[in-house]
């Protein structure tokens, strides 16, 4: 039988890893993960620094933990929209759609979480940087697969490199992430859609 006492303490300590990480994830998309603290979520969200810290341990696994929750909101927002669409061009079109209105509508305070943090990190060996690689490499070899199936339908223009498409594709994407910040101008993420319909033209 569970002890009622030791259940209710692992519901409690789960809900509240849930909500230092729901924070966490914005203010990294903000100012990077190396301005996350255990002090300052708890500060945030009036919780004890005892119990933050039993949920992580470590800055560096509060990183981590923040790179995998960034990762499963990226999902749902992104990918689990499109995932029941057959692969080829047009799931290609949805899926950067699905990512235009991802950064567009701000499920991240800083825009696209990947794109904020990724600059942080890339010249910093070490497990985050591990991290953030992987979930960069798993999004660009999904495009590039979906390229290669449309490629292989017919559906675009014969001699379209999948990797080089989308190379620029992603591009595209980060480009309209980083103006609509830098200049607060939506039309960027229009200039974006436009073209990318003109690279998986047919």
């Amino acid at each position: 039988m569970v002890d009622a006492s030791t259940d209710g303490r692992v519901q409690r300590g789960n809900e509240t890893r849930r909500a230092v990480l729901a924070r966490s994830v914005q203010i990294a998309s903000v100012e990077g993960l190396g301005a996350l603290s255990i002090g300052r979520l708890a500060a945030d969200l009036k919780l004890s620094k005892s119990g933050v810290f039993a949920g992580f341990g470590s800055k560096e696994e509060l990183q981590l933990a923040t790179v995998r929750a960034a990762s499963r909101m990226f999902y749902d927002a992104v990918v689990a929209p499109v995932e029941a669409l057959p692969d080829g061009r047009a799931k290609a079109l949805a899926l950067c759609e699905q990512w235009l209105a991802y950064s567009r509508d701000r499920v991240f305070d800083g825009g696209c979480f990947f794109y904020a943090v990724g600059a942080e990190f890339d010249a910093q060996p070490g497990p985050v940087r591990d991290a953030l690689a992987a979930a960069a490499l798993a999004w660009e070899r999904n495009l590039e697969d979906l390229l290669r199936a449309a490629a292989a339908a017919g559906e675009l223009p014969a001699g379209t490199d999948p990797v080089d498409t989308a190379f620029l594709l992603i591009a595209a994407l980060e480009t309209a992430n980083a103006q609509s910040l830098l200049h607060d101008d939506p039309s960027r993420y229009d200039r974006a859609a436009r073209t990318i319909r003109r690279l998986l033209a047919a």
